[in-house]
């Protein structure tokens, strides 16, 4: 708690609306991020739960479903991966 006070009051306030500018892209760069991720997060947890209930109806079928899992799992998180590089270039 006391880092969190002394970064706050080491911090100096906006005073040019250039900083002003800048400073509400990164925070609205930060927000679209946080929305950009809420999808691929779900949707892994959707791909994962299926393939789990896939594997436990049919055992024997499970190498094939886990391969399928995972490249439904590296898709998904292509589109995070995504989200963060439009993140980067909002902020600058």
């Amino acid at each position: 708690m006391e880092a969190l006070s002394r970064l706050i009051s080491d911090t100096k306030p906006i005073q040019t609306p250039d900083e002003a500018k800048k400073a509400a892209a990164a925070i609205g760069a930060g927000f679209a991020y946080g929305l950009a991720a809420i999808g691929p997060g779900i949707g892994i947890g959707y791909v994962v739960g299926k393939a789990i209930e896939a594997m436990a109806r049919q055992p024997e079928a499970a190498g094939m479903v886990r391969t399928t899992m995972f490249l439904g799992i590296a898709f998904t998180e292509a589109l995070a991966l995504i989200g963060f590089v439009v993140f980067i270039l909002l902020g600058l």
